[in-house]
């Protein structure tokens, strides 16, 4: 749209967000969904492409979309300068400290936060002689054979993760804390997925651009009670699994109005996994399962609140990560942080998703109390479909058009 900028990645290549996970990583979104903006995935691709794929077309794409884009370069602070009405921004780019000022800021470091570290009782005695780690940390369970771990936590990087160390030989554990929402990768694919995004929906004449109007013109507050009937219809056709893993056991929900993985994630961000074979670890016993809250960290291992000691040499904490104000506040200060307010969640008064009701994801792809600073993010789809709409908004500004907003969302903070 010829609107000069910069995009900053710390790392010293493009994709290295995607190359830095863990080994076993691929995408749980259907192929159809996840193409990027302008460039399809190529035909040849499978249905769920690897991390180390995604990261090389991200790399490839840089080039050939001609993004102005400055790797080794991070971000150290960013302030708004009121007298020039711009930001100075702060980076490090190759060991050189430099400063840019933009008249407008994107943040768009994904829908999550920094690292969730729960602490407990007695961890620094435990790491004397065993390891705990958060999972973003975590590569690969080959160096695990034969040991005893336990994975805290029960979404998608911990059932990931136990699934790649059971397949390397180690004896693993899942804890779970709360519960999960299963689906899976098949039937969200075909019931989910299918009528927007497949091979079926292309062969109708819905491409990707026409599937994310239709998706993007559905009001938010319609969509629990649509998505309650394609949840019922999802459950149905993984009765079997989710039998099982009750029998184990397994916390599962679906929503607590029942409307699904989809209405969740756009509440709260989490608390679900898509199956790719976990599940059926787990229901088999073949990945141990153990329900409720850890008590403390002792030689044995880690102890659970009710007295159960699960043996350990090392411990995985699939905790998540926090809000992403936390990186507003860490790169732009508390002030900025406090004055923009929560970001992701509808206020819909679930648990963890309180009000008030905005009706549109808070301070995404659009204007925010905070001048000149917008926030973008979301899954792959989201990524595609509103950066369009972000776009739009910059190139307005950057050509002097007036953009009055005619009401700005008011600031609420996390519960």
């Amino acid at each position: 749209m010829g609107v000069p900028h910069v995009v900053l990645e710390k790392s010293s290549r493009a994709g290295d967000q995607w190359r830095g996970r863990y080994d076993a990583l691929a995408l749980h979104d259907p192929v159809w969904c996840t193409h990027l903006p302008y460039m399809q995935f190529p035909e040849t691709w499978p249905v769920y492409p690897s991390k180390d794929q995604v990261a090389d077309w991200l790399e490839m794409y840089v080039k050939v979309m001609g993004i102005n884009f400055w790797t080794n370069a991070s971000c150290t602070a960013a302030t708004w300068d009121a007298s020039a009405s711009g930001w100075v921004v702060s980076i490090v780019r190759d060991g050189e400290q430099l400063q840019l000022k933009p008249k407008q800021l994107v943040l768009a470091t994904g829908v999550y936060g920094l690292p969730k570290m729960p602490t407990f009782a007695g961890a620094e005695e435990f790491c004397e002689r065993h390891e705990v780690f958060h999972s973003s940390s975590y590569k690969s369970g080959a160096a695990y054979c034969g040991k005893k771990v336990v994975v805290v936590g029960s979404n998608t990087s911990a059932h990931d993760i136990c699934a790649d160390l059971w397949s390397h030989g180690a004896e693993v554990t899942m804890v779970q804390r709360s519960p999960t929402t299963i689906v899976g990768r098949e039937t969200l694919k075909e019931v989910l997925c299918g009528d927007l995004y497949s091979e079926e929906a292309l062969l109708r004449g819905i491409n990707s651009e026409k599937a994310d109007l239709l998706c993007a013109s559905i009001p938010m507050s319609v969509l629990p009670g649509l998505h309650r009937q394609v949840c019922a219809r999802m459950r149905e056709r993984d009765a079997d699994i989710l039998s099982r893993l009750e029998q184990k056991g397994f916390l599962l929900d679906f929503g607590e109005d029942d409307s699904g993985n989809f209405v969740k994630f756009i509440r709260t961000g989490t608390g679900f996994y898509f199956d790719c074979g976990a599940s059926e670890l787990l229901a088999s016993g073949q990945v141990g399962l153990k329900v409720g809250d850890i008590s403390k960290l002792s030689d044995q291992g880690v102890v659970m609140e009710d007295g159960g000691v699960l043996p350990a040499d090392t411990v995985v904490l699939a905790t998540g990560f926090g809000p992403m104000n936390d990186v507003v506040a860490k790169f732009l200060g508390t002030e900025v942080a406090t004055k923009l307010g929560k970001v992701w969640g509808l206020g819909s008064g679930v648990q963890r998703d309180p009000g008030p009701w905005e009706g549109e994801l808070r301070n995404m792809w659009k204007p925010t109390q905070v001048e000149g600073l917008w926030v973008h993010g979301g899954n792959l789809q989201q990524n595609r479909c509103y950066s369009l709409y972000l776009a739009l908004q910059l190139q307005a500004r950057a050509l002097g058009i007036a953009t009055p907003v005619y009401g700005l969302q008011a600031v609420h903070h996390l519960a």
